[in-house]
């Protein structure tokens, strides 16, 4: 038997005239899960979104929600509730008015709108809050209050299209942590879109990288960041140095690399390589070491100081190589002590781990 996914995107094609918005995309998110969809503006996510919710519809593919086929069904006829960037409360209304509205609208009587109402309001931290209209809250208190109203209908999917994007950077990185800790309790599928990398990578249990109405990456925000498969997704997500070079000999499961005739790097190899084909080499600052002296091993480049960038927690290196390239490393704080940083102007040998290089042909 095949297995139920909440939702199911297959070969979805979306064409607003001549322009393709989304290019056969297919996703499986499964039941209970929190599902990000990342990209940069004008990638086609919030298209996928409003697809999924009903607010559009395909011009060719399926969509499945709880295992069942929507087809042209409108928005207001799909187990599905959508939460905005603007939260669209209403402003003459109580958060308790705002909670209810939908479920007055369906005719639910009074007693279940009460105990539905009373018990998303305390879900969502707003016990005390109830008789407060949306004026005299702030942002965050007006986000769960568009969480509340769009949960209070128990919905088998929640959508969210950048729904902390008005928030400061300090409330943002808060109710981050508050939306994962919510949608874990209430248990309900999320499917959330962002532009927002440490946002995807904060809350999700897998992430959709999507460019160009493309999808071009599934999976945990872990083997995402760690193993990008193209390098579209490793610039996106986080800072990457990148070295440009050719293949100088393939041996098992790993490439030697020439990158100047005096600096060769070893990474782990790809199928179909062939001898002297370009291609560049990725890999993270943070995976970088910074040493005074030549070290026994290899992937180590020499190179000087050329900038030092102090940011409290961490301190970022610049590293500028013979042939002009720039390599960045980032250091934890925790590790250095007064006298041990890196100087301008410093002579070192920059090395990083083989298994963390990234290679890249396209």
């Amino acid at each position: 038997m095949a297995e139920e996914f909440s939702v199911e995107l297959r070969d979805v094609v979306k064409r607003f005239g001549q322009v393709t918005a989304v290019t056969h995309v297919s996703i499986q998110i499964k039941d209970g899960e929190f599902f990000s969809l990342l990209g940069p503006s004008g990638c086609g996510k919030t298209t996928t979104l409003r697809l999924i919710a009903g607010f559009e519809m395909p011009t060719s593919g399926e969509i499945h929600i709880g295992g069942k086929p929507q087809g042209y069904l409108p928005a207001y006829k799909r187990p599905v509730n959508t939460v905005f960037q603007n939260y669209a409360l209403f402003p003459h209304m109580s958060v308790r008015r705002n909670v209810s509205f939908g479920l007055e609208m369906q005719g639910i009587s009074e007693p279940e709108i009460k105990r539905r109402v009373g018990e998303v309001i305390e879900l969502v931290h707003l016990t005390g809050m109830a008789n407060r209209r949306p004026k005299q809250l702030s942002g965050g208190q007006q986000q769960r209050v568009a969480l509340a109203r769009a949960l209070v209908n128990q919905p088998k999917v929640l959508l969210l299209d950048e729904p902390l994007g008005a928030l400061d950077l300090k409330l943002r990185k808060a109710m981050q942590v508050e939306l994962k800790a919510l949608q874990t309790r209430v248990g309900i599928t999320f499917v959330y879109v962002t532009h927002d990398q440490e946002e995807a990578l904060t809350m999700s249990d897998r992430i959709g990288v999507m460019n160009q109405g493309k999808l071009l990456q599934v999976g945990a925000a872990l083997e995402v960041y760690e193993l990008p498969k193209t390098r579209f997704v490793s610039d996106f997500i986080g800072e990457t140095n990148y070295l440009d070079g050719r293949v100088s000999s393939i041996q098992d499961r790993y490439v030697e690399i020439v990158i100047e005739p005096d600096i060769r790097v070893w990474a782990p190899t790809l199928p179909d390589l062939h001898q002297r084909q370009q291609l560049t080499i990725a890999f993270r600052p943070e995976k970088v070491h910074l040493n005074s002296g030549q070290k026994e091993g290899l992937n180590q480049v020499a190179g000087t100081i050329q900038e030092v960038v102090y940011t409290g927690s961490a301190t970022t290196y610049n590293v500028i190589l013979p042939d002009k390239s720039v390599i960045t490393a980032r250091r934890q704080n925790i590790e250095i002590t007064p006298g041990t940083q890196f100087s301008t102007g410093e002579k070192v040998t920059v090395s990083w781990p083989v298994e963390i290089t990234r290679v890249f042909t396209e």
